[in-house]
C-alpha cells in the first residue's frame, strides 16, 4: 500500500478536569504537530497517491476552526475530554469528510487515513481508519 503524509500544526488551550490528568486538569496550552497520512493501493496515472497541495489545504481547513481556540468553550466538545486521542479522531472525521466532498480529487482511491498528533518529541497519538 502507498501512502502520502502531510503535516501542519495547531495551537489550542484546554483543561482536562479529572484527577487522572494530574497537573493537566487546569487550563493549559498545547501546540500539536499534526500529520495526515493517506493510503492507496496504487498510484494514479500521474504517479501520485494524492496531490500534496490539496492534501495540505484540506488538513488546514480541518484544523482552522481549532486554531487558537479554548477547546473548553467549543460547543461540540462540551462534556468531552479533549485529549490528544480524542482530537485525533475529531481531525480524522473532518479529513474523511473533506475527502468525501472531493477535496483531494482522489476518485475513491484513498482507502485509509491516519491522523497523528505529536504533543512533543516524546509523546504522540494516532487514529487510523478506513474511509
Amino acid at each position: 500500500m502507498f501512502s502520502l503524509e502531510v503535516q501542519d500544526h495547531v495551537m489550542i488551550a484546554h483543561s482536562l478536569p479529572a484527577e487522572v490528568f494530574g497537573p493537566a486538569q487546569g487550563m493549559h496550552g498545547a501546540t500539536f504537530t499534526v500529520q495526515a497520512a493517506f493510503f492507496t493501493e496504487g498510484l494514479d496515472e500521474h504517479g501520485l497517491v494524492v496531490d500534496i497541495g490539496l492534501a495540505m489545504e484540506a488538513l488546514g481547513q480541518v484544523l482552522g476552526p481549532l486554531r487558537y481556540q479554548n477547546l473548553d468553550e467549543v460547543p461540540e466538545f462540551k462534556g468531552k475530554f479533549t485529549t490528544t486521542e480524542f482530537l485525533c479522531k475529531h481531525i480524522f472525521d473532518g479529513t474523511r469528510e473533506k475527502l468525501a466532498q472531493g477535496a483531494l480529487k482522489d476518485m475513491g482511491r484513498v482507502k485509509r487515513i491516519r491522523i497523528t498528533l505529536e504533543e512533543s518529541y516524546a509523546a504522540r497519538a494516532s487514529y487510523e481508519g478506513e474511509v
